[in-house]
């Protein structure tokens, strides 16, 4: 090689080097079962997507090359417009291969499915007899991630664990906006949303500490919305829990309302003890016991309504961070009649009147 190539070569191979290093194949590698199984999908249907694109590339330039103004035996036709080879393989190849691409994607899918319970733990190893899933409940603060493990009784901020090579099932939430919950190592992105509970089943396989985050924009926080994955050993993973025990905090209704608060990414926190039910509270909107709650009001509407009285307990000022103001934002009242030539003189314009504290006109 001439000395002169060397540096220009030497420099390119440290720049590629350079630039791979930020690289991360974790979506593509990675240690969770059901992420691996998606990462493949990714990798089938990329490859046949690229039995098209490659060749249609490569003809693109060759016919460019070949039948050039300057190619004088190039074959020229200028009254040539079909060919029934030529069709056959135009349209034949390319359904092939969506036919292929969506048979794949639809088996892949629905085995996949974050709602379903998982088969194995991992290629070839099916879910031993007895095994019950973990059981974590994660609700997407603004702009915090809070985890609850109602089978241990504890709770933690910004930082999970779980043992490997057991299947967790995660209902997940939202306390304001909709967000994504996301672990790259683990499974794909499930969306949280108010007032609705989602799920996802998931195994991790390998010991070790991995990020999740927010892959949805919430708010000024969205950047810093991130916590600690730590894939444990059941050993581990009962020392992990026993720390928790010993912090000594209570994840009361109180405390999760100051949680609510929105505010940038803290250190992480645990919780010896949780509330009963303040995940389900959480859920219908009524973490503030001054609040009724979603599945509540929802029942009362199915049976009818509970009338103007029900107004007062809607209407009364929230508590902690929710004391922007009432429940219902508009007074409820009767509507007055319009004064015309056929109202009654005995049926005078009613008074403003005031409902559950709010004036009604």
């Amino acid at each position: 090689m001439p000395a002169s190539r060397r540096p220009v070569r030497t420099i390119a191979a440290a720049l590629a080097a350079l630039l791979l290093a930020g690289c991360n194949t974790v979506v593509l590698s990675p240690p969770g079962d059901v992420a691996a199984q998606q990462g493949r999908l990714i990798v089938v249907a990329t490859l046949l997507m690229l039995l098209v694109i490659v060749p249609v590339l490569f003809l693109t330039f060759f016919f460019a090359w070949r039948y050039r103004a300057s190619n004088t035996r190039a074959t020229y036709k200028p009254d040539w417009d079909h060919s029934t080879q030529l069709e056959l393989a135009i349209w034949g190849v390319p359904l092939l291969i969506v036919i292929a691409l969506g048979a794949v994607t639809w088996i892949a899918t629905h085995l996949l499915d974050p709602y379903r319970p998982l088969a194995r733990i991992a290629p070839g190893k099916p879910v031993p007899a007895g095994v019950e899933p973990l059981e974590v409940q994660v609700v997407a603060l603004d702009w915090k991630w809070l985890f609850i493990y109602p089978g241990q009784g504890v709770a933690s901020l910004n930082e999970m664990a779980v043992p490997v090579d057991r299947p967790v099932r995660f209902h997940l939430t939202s306390s304001r906006t909709m967000n994504a919950f996301y672990v790259p190592a683990l499974a794909g992105m499930i969306y949280t949303m108010p007032s609705m509970q989602t799920q996802l089943n998931a195994v991790m396989n390998a010991e070790g500490d991995y990020e999740g985050f927010s892959s949805h924009y919430s708010g000024a926080g969205f950047s810093q919305m991130r916590f600690r994955f730590r894939g444990l050993s059941e050993q581990g993973f009962s020392e992990w829990i026993a720390a928790a025990r010993d912090s000594g905090e209570a994840l009361t209704r109180a405390e999760y309302l100051a949680l609510e608060v929105p505010g940038k990414r803290g250190p992480a926190r645990f919780f010896a003890q949780v509330d009963r039910g303040l995940f389900e509270a959480v859920v219908n909107r009524c973490v503030d016991t001054d609040r009724l709650c979603m599945d509540q009001m929802m029942a009362y509407d199915a049976m009818g309504g509970l009338g103007l009285d029900a107004i007062d307990a809607l209407a009364r000022p929230r508590r902690g961070n929710l004391a922007a103001g009432p429940f219902v934002r508009a007074g409820v009242c009767t509507v007055p009649t319009a004064p015309g030539p056929f109202a009654s003189a005995a049926s005078p314009l009613p008074a403003p009147s005031i409902v559950g504290g709010l004036q009604a006109p």
